[in-house]
């Protein structure tokens, strides 16, 4: 990716997914509309590259919560 995900907190990873993965639905919402594999494909792309980015983002938050955890005993 060309920003760097692993410099962001976990909830700022979560949300920025979150909004590729609408922005590439409605991209390839519109391919299918359109009739358009190009716009099929890149939908897709961008929608997957946000799961995945949402996914990075809750196993920051996992592993923010037990270092928490473990500190505190």
């Amino acid at each position: 990716m060309a920003d760097d995900i692993t410099r962001k907190s976990g909830d700022q990873n979560e949300a920025e997914g979150k909004a590729k993965e609408l922005g590439g639905r409605v991209q390839r919402a519109w391919g299918d509309l359109t009739d358009d594999p190009h716009h099929q494909v890149e939908g897709a792309k961008k929608e997957l590259k946000g799961k995945a980015q949402g996914k990075i983002g809750e196993a920051q938050d996992t592993i923010e919560d037990l270092d928490r955890r473990n500190r505190d005993l």
